[in-house]
């Protein structure tokens, strides 16, 4: 620490954005989840993580909103490589699986495979939900990275041991209320739906940039009083009619608890922000107006824990960079 310089040249230390900070001295811990094994369209998340710590020693140590920005106490867990090995056991599994499905073969046909699937994807849990437990028992926040959107499931588990009342605030392009998508019970596209049915300590999913969901989906938010949802178009027209963006982020804000975790998929945002996510969609939030609400919740409300998902690599650094950026945002907003 006697050495380090916030503005000199990010070092690559193994911690992300080239901090000094221990584990032990860290408030916030940054947790990659190198896992993919359910992405149903186009697959390369579980490279995020390590895409993202490299892209994130160009970031400057600064931040306009946050005095001292590069004091802000963040350090690393490193990558688990026996979950690496796991994912790609099992992505091979899946990928059989979804393209036997897009071939005309039923679940039933395919069941044992499924079966081998939710066995990784629970295991895959698990070691989420401890690895999450033990930092929040040192009293540090946890920042999920993944990964595909499928990951934070254990980690929510984790925040629900502690506290017995919280929201989400949940930033995607999709809604993520399917049921068992594809017969994988922990799919990507289950997330908030296994969230609904299992953790009762969640009062809140708050919705925002959605522009890709199905029936089924859409009966289950009209039904649940739990979900409120502000979906793309819904924002776009407002504004097209003269609202403002403040105006939007307030309303979002008075949805929400006092306590509230963060589930960004970055498929939220415009795809030229995201281009090689796993599933792109047209629409969706600019950066600065992603920022601006991260920021005005942090005012208002206690972020108890954060994930970010969905970062495709790609061939080249763009969407590594946007994603440490926006991790690194989470990150200062958090502490």
């Amino acid at each position: 620490m006697a050495n380090f310089d916030p503005n000199d040249i990010g070092v690559a230390n193994g911690n992300y954005f080239g901090l000094p900070y221990s584990f032990d001295e860290s408030r916030i811990i940054i947790i990659p989840v190198p896992w993919d094994v359910t992405t149903s369209y186009r697959a390369g998340t579980h490279d995020a993580p390590q895409a993202i710590l490299d892209a994130s020693l160009q970031i400057d140590l600064f931040d306009v909103n946050v005095d001292e920005a590069w004091n802000v106490k963040i350090g690393t867990e490193p990558l688990n490589r026996e979950i690496i090995k796991l994912n790609e056991k099992s992505r091979a599994v899946s990928e059989s699986v979804i393209n036997s499905l897009a071939s005309g073969y039923g679940q039933d046909d395919l069941a044992k495979d499924i079966e081998k699937v939710n066995k990784a994807s629970n295991l895959l849990n698990e070691w989420v939900r401890k690895s999450a437990e033990a930092c929040i028992k040192d009293g540090k926040i946890v920042a999920l990275l993944g990964g595909e959107h499928s990951v934070p499931y254990g980690y929510i588990q984790a925040l629900a041991s502690k506290y017995e009342d919280f929201g989400i605030l949940h930033i995607d392009a999709h809604a993520d209320l399917r049921h068992a998508y594809e017969g994988f019970k922990y799919s990507h596209a289950s997330i908030m739906y296994n969230v609904l049915h299992d953790i009762p300590q969640v009062s809140r999913i708050c919705q925002v940039g959605q522009r890709d969901f199905c029936e089924q989906e859409c009966a289950l938010i009209e039904k649940d009083d739990r979900i409120t949802f502000f979906p793309d178009m819904e924002i776009s027209n407002f504004l097209f009619d003269g609202g403002t963006w403040k105006e939007i982020c307030d309303r979002i804000i008075d949805t929400l608890p006092d306590k509230v975790y963060i589930s960004f998929d970055v498929d939220g945002l415009s795809p030229d922000l995201c281009p090689n996510t796993g599933t792109p969609v047209p629409g969706g939030l600019s950066y600065n107006q992603a920022d601006y609400l991260l920021h005005r919740v942090a005012s208002s409300r206690e972020i108890i824990g954060f994930d970010l998902c969905e970062v495709g690599p790609g061939e080249d650094e763009w969407d590594a960079n946007v994603g440490a950026r926006l991790l690194f945002k989470l990150c200062l907003y958090a502490s």
